[in-house]
């Protein structure tokens, strides 16, 4: 019978893949969110978006006024999240915040878009987590099905195509499309001035 030698022991007993990536803490406020979230979040009606503004405040959120924050958004880390007002996030929307993300007023995020917000160091044995602020600017959109990834911030005004994938920062009142996203046009609002322009008038 072969016997692993002392090291390989050593190395499986020290498994950095086992360690909790969060502090204690954490792992408590997210247990108790968790269970907020199945018990009396998730089965609210599509109409209670006051409900479950008063139950994302209640964990830290920062949320803005007349929210419509709908049952099927999934918000990691409630205490990492800041709303500013009118922001809509829709059924499927994935808010995976171990830092900061920041939605500002009139932000849409569609259904099922992802807002990734850690990623692994994947050149150190350890596989670390690294997480990094998100900021997505008033009036801009987020598509359907589009991700944004970690440390990037989506200009005022900006628009991420369906089921793209934003791994750079994006110029405000710009539409972007593909994987990765990349510039296709400039938003324009049709017999309007630009909202960022009337809003400062």
């Amino acid at each position: 019978m072969l016997l692993c030698s002392t090291p390989i022991m050593h190395m499986i007993s020290a498994d950095s893949y086992l360690a909790p990536a969060f502090p204690l803490r954490n792992r408590i406020l997210r247990l108790a969110w968790g269970v907020v979230h199945t018990l009396l979040f998730r089965p609210s009606p599509r109409p209670a978006h006051a409900w479950r503004r008063f139950l994302l405040r209640s964990f830290g959120a920062a949320i803005g006024n007349n929210c419509h924050i709908y049952p099927g958004a999934q918000i990691w880390a409630p205490w990492n999240l800041s709303c500013g007002d009118v922001v809509a996030i829709a059924d499927g929307a994935i808010i995976y915040n171990p830092s900061l993300i920041t939605l500002g007023s009139h932000a849409t995020i569609s259904q099922e878009v992802y807002l990734c917000g850690a990623t692994h160091d994947y050149e150190v044995p350890e596989f670390p987590l690294i997480s990094a602020e998100i900021s997505v600017g008033a009036f801009a959109w987020i598509c359907a099905r589009a991700t944004v990834q970690p440390g990037i911030s989506v200009g005022e005004g900006a628009v991420l195509a369906l089921g793209s994938i934003a791994t750079r920062n994006l110029e405000p009142w710009s539409v972007y499309a593909g994987v990765p996203a990349r510039k296709i046009k400039i938003r324009s609002m049709k017999g309007k001035q630009n909202v960022s322009t009337r809003q400062n008038g």
